[in-house]
């Protein structure tokens, strides 16, 4: 990949329903590294689309009246409004029903069987139409069902092409060793290569119980097979640049980021190499898988009613607010939780107290004592010092960004801010004016408003609509001549007049969206005060004692399970806290919002193993969701985890 070239892509959303809040985000992100992209200087082609073949999408049409083409054509069309309306850059919106993309497809396949790659058999396994995937028997959970979505899978024998993955296995895991950010986060990494490492069968590429699908070539003259969804949806990467038919565009490939959801990993991370292995096409350079989002601590499903619709939250919020809230809230790669009041916090607290706060007492501040003047040329001479600690966090900015923290990110630039509104609370311009010092006070303004401009340049990736009306309200664009000027040279901005500009975060005093989850019958009843059973004399000394006796069903009620720490890093502005990723033996690890950051480095818990509580309500710690706890003892000689005698396996019950 050229340095001076960026390509983006999100995943082609399937069909099966209309946009949520997971799509929303995945696209959101996509577009702040694409909008990031093009204002450093890059060529950019950002890529999205829908995904619309599949005996699942046959299914859907026929329930409806509908052909698949037509039902098709009116899925995809709500995805493409809604980012439409939400102002994301896409380059090209890509439909696996365009014929360039059939084209490009069947190039592949023919190149891939000339290779080798591809051969005839008879398939017969454990098929989920929802997941339209394959498992082994020994993956199926009770010998029936989905171990990715838990529906019933249905016994298939049918003709088929493979594609010979288990040739790939070696040449995967050195892929893997060779780039260790191929794969982000990092924790995502390890749990492909564990499942590369147990072993690959060869990945049947066809069906004939359906019609709605990519045809085989022409020239394998063999019209009642069509191709596996997920080899026609993975080549969209490469036939969304013309590949196989006009490739004007492939020198934008390799991708520098696929973004995707944690539940397709395997697919972008194992089967996607493999065939641009087969194709001799170059690896991409990260492949970044991120969490789920629930609701309130809920997972979301339309029968609890607690779906979050991303039009309504943005149509009621801003889309601005909405952009930053779904960036800071979470640490990509970890599960998030959306609810009302953690979104109107943030904007309240982060947007208006601290952005918008500041935009404001420079603009006043200019005002009373400058007539809106501003000028920066000497801010240099009194606050150096302050200068230098905003430039070192914002060369902190780009990495992060293409690490994919993108929350890092965001608290990273806020930090700039906070320097800002400290330097007028330390330097007091009113007491500079009433002590003559006009030179050091338009300094000072020139400090905020410098702050600003880099804040504003920095933060128009994620909030396009808002970053330009601050550069509007300093006297500049933001463009990447002044990403270069500003953020790069660290030159001045120059002398201006402030335009005076309504708040941009007014207050928010209560939740917005009309369809506010009511509480449940149970919640809204009276409740009736419970009665303990009267306790024996011998409990009642041992309550006195400082003992509550309990039964062994219910300490058995409590989960504890050995987990190996994955991940550690502090969280910020907390003396105590540290967030850590444990692997209990789940498909993915579990975040843990721990305390003990007096007693134990993140560096030294990262692959140590812990005893974890595994069956606690999620609870929020500092914004931060936390999914379970960690077992130890403190006297006063400070505090110890609980940890195995010997290495166990994770997930290892405790009891």
């Amino acid at each position: 990949m050229s340095c001076k070239k960026a390509y983006i892509t999100t995943p082609i959303y399937y069909v099966n329903d209309i946009a949520h809040i997971g799509h929303a985000y995945t696209t959101i992100i996509a577009d702040t590294l694409a909008r990031y992209s093009r204002m450093s200087g890059l060529e950019t082609f950002f890529l999205t689309g829908t995904d619309e073949h599949g005996q699942k999408i046959e299914h859907s049409a026929l329930e409806r009246g509908k052909t698949p083409q037509e039902y098709a054509d009116e899925i995809s069309a709500t995805f493409k409004n809604l980012w439409d309306d939400f102002g994301i850059s896409y380059d090209k919106f890509i439909r696996t029903t365009d014929e360039e993309h059939k084209i490009g497809v069947q190039k592949a396949f023919l190149k891939m069987k000339e290779r080798g790659d591809i051969y005839k058999d008879v398939y017969k396994g454990h098929y989920c139409i929802s997941c339209e995937t394959f498992f082994p028997k020994s993956q199926l959970v009770d010998d029936e069902f989905c171990p990715e979505c838990g529906r019933a899978t249905s016994l298939v024998e049918e003709e088929s092409y493979f594609f010979r993955l288990s040739n790939y296995q070696d040449k995967l895991l050195d892929w893997y060793n060779e780039r260790p950010d191929c794969i982000l986060p990092k924790s995502k990494r390890n749990e492909v290569i564990r499942f590369v490492e147990g072993g690959l069968d060869d990945l049947s590429i066809t069906r004939t119980s359906f019609d709605w699908g990519v045809k085989l070539p022409p020239e394998l003259n063999d019209p009642k097979h069509v191709m596996y969804v997920w080899l026609d949806a993975l080549m969209n990467y490469v036939t969304g640049l013309g590949y196989g038919t006009d490739e004007k565009l492939m020198d934008f490939w390799p991708a520098r980021v696929h973004l995707i959801g944690k539940d397709i990993l395997r697919f972008h991370a194992i089967y996607w190499p493999a065939f641009l292995m087969s194709l001799d096409l170059p690896m991409p350079k990260h492949i970044a898988a991120h969490g789920w989002w629930t609701r309130d601590g809920a997972k979301m499903s339309k029968s609890k009613g607690n779906v979050v619709n991303p039009k309504e939250v943005a149509d009621a919020y801003g889309l601005d607010n909405f952009r930053y809230f779904m960036l800071r809230e979470v640490p990509f790669g970890g599960d998030g939780d959306f609810s009302q009041k953690a979104l109107i916090d943030r904007i309240n607290s982060d947007l208006g107290n601290d952005l918008g706060n500041l935009l404001n007492r420079l603009i006043g501040m200019s005002g009373k004592y400058f007539e809106g003047r501003v000028e920066c040329s000497a801010v240099g001479d009194y606050y150096q010092e302050e200068l230098d600690e905003v430039n070192a966090s914002l060369e902190k900015l780009e990495p992060l960004l293409f690490d994919m923290q993108l929350h890092r990110y965001l608290e990273e630039l806020w930090r700039p801010l906070s320097i800002a509104n400290k330097a007028i609370d330390m330097y007091q311009p009113w007491t500079l004016m009433k002590e003559g010092r006009e030179k050091e006070a338009m300094a000072l303004n020139g400090l905020i408003a410098t702050i600003l401009a880099k804040v504003s340049i920095m933060l128009d990736p994620v909030m396009p609509q808002t970053a330009p009306k601050i550069a509007a309200a300093l006297g500049f664009e933001i463009s990447y001549e002044s990403w270069t000027r500003l953020i790069k040279e660290n030159a001045p901005l120059g002398a201006f007049v402030i335009e005076k500009i309504p708040p941009l975060f007014p207050r928010i005093e209560e939740a917005l969206l009309a369809h506010s989850e009511p509480e449940s019958k149970e919640a809204q009843a009276p409740k009736e005060e419970k009665k303990a059973p009267k306790a024996s004399q011998k409990e009642e000394s041992k309550k006195e004692e400082g003992v509550s006796l309990i039964g062994i069903d219910q300490f058995f009620q409590t989960s504890l399970k050995v987990g190996t720490v994955v991940k550690a890093e502090e969280v910020p502005k907390s003396k105590k806290l540290l967030l850590l990723q444990v692997d209990i033996g789940e498909e993915t690890p579990r975040q843990v919002v721990a305390g003990i950051k007096e007693w134990y480095s993140a560096e030294s818990l990262v692959d140590t193993q812990v005893c974890v509580v595994a069956n606690l309500k999620p609870a929020k710690l500092m914004g931060m969701k936390s999914e379970g706890m960690l077992l130890a003892a403190k006297d006063a000689d400070g505090l110890s985890l609980i940890r195995p005698e010997s290495p166990k396996a994770n997930g290892t019950p405790i009891g």
